[in-house]
């Protein structure tokens, strides 16, 4: 699933092409995705100026000057392709094509979990996608007494935690286990035990993970590609995330008898770390 960069990743591409642009026609071939398509989204954006771009969590918002606001959420495979010939021939899995004065825009999701829809732009905040999501990882709000204040009296493990978009908006399983990391806290620990210091840590390496990640266009793990087709590169970057058994690059322990990195599932979802370095 696109996480935090690469949702950034897709928003300044497209928005490098398509900022400025007028919305020509729009062909819905599937609206059933992981909600539905409404009805009249073709007659609400027809015709509309795309003015500018902005990102809420894992969400890509596309604001028109017609007073909307398009929400894209990618869901698990779900991508956005930028095509400049025209006609476009639909090809599997294209559920829609948005046809602009700057360039086609595709969005095609195989396993059909994205999510398109339209929203009164002074109404964002009170979307019920995004009223109850936490700070964005650079909001001035996440500070380390925040932090404490939320994971005061939780037992539920720190990296669970991490992934409550209540908590903190936008932080997914691939940052999670390379965040923690970085903090050298192990992923089981409860939220409870975070001390001070260790939030100062985990909102410190949660800004330069996430800036590291945009920066190489996020990471490519299964199904993710950037607009122009190409792939991120930050999984080269990755420290412990599905790296089980191997050592990771800070330590020094004799991999034969700690076994390197170890996997473990919390909440249903892989976690990867370190048991020399994270405590």
């Amino acid at each position: 699933m696109p996480e935090l960069p690469e949702v950034e990743t897709i928003k300044r591409s497209v928005s490098k092409v398509l900022c400025g642009a007028e919305i020509i026609h729009t062909d819905i071939f599937q609206p059933k995705l992981r909600l539905m398509i409404p009805q009249d989204f073709t007659f609400q954006i027809q015709n509309a100026k795309i003015t500018d771009f902005s990102r809420i969590a894992k969400y890509m918002l596309m604001h028109l000057n017609n007073g909307k606001t398009i929400i894209w959420h990618f869901g698990m495979s779900g991508h956005i392709k930028i095509e400049t010939e025209s006609p476009i021939t639909p090809q599997k899995h294209d559920h829609l094509i948005m046809q602009t004065s700057k360039g086609t825009l595709v969005y095609n999701d195989p396993r059909r979990f994205g999510l398109i829809t339209i929203c009164e732009s002074d109404k964002l905040k009170t979307h019920k996608l995004f009223c109850n999501l936490g700070p964005d990882p650079w909001d001035e709000k996440l500070t380390a007494d925040y932090l404490l204040q939320k994971f005061a009296g939780k037992k539920s493990a720190v990296k669970i935690a991490l992934l409550d978009q209540e908590i903190i908006c936008g932080i997914g399983n691939i940052y999670a286990s390379e965040i923690l990391y970085c903090a050298r806290i192990r992923p089981e620990r409860p939220a409870e035990s975070i001390t001070k210091s260790e939030a100062n840590l985990l909102i410190k390496h949660t800004r330069i993970i996430l800036e590291s990640a945009i920066n190489a266009g996020g990471s490519t793990i299964h199904d993710y590609k950037k607009p122009d087709g190409d792939i991120g590169y930050f999984q080269q970057k990755h420290c412990v995330y599905n790296k089980t058994g191997q050592k990771c690059p800070q330590c020094r322990c004799q991999i034969a008898q700690t076994g390197g990195i170890k996997k473990i599932v919390l909440g249903g979802r892989s976690t990867f770390y370190c048991a020399t370095l994270q405590k």
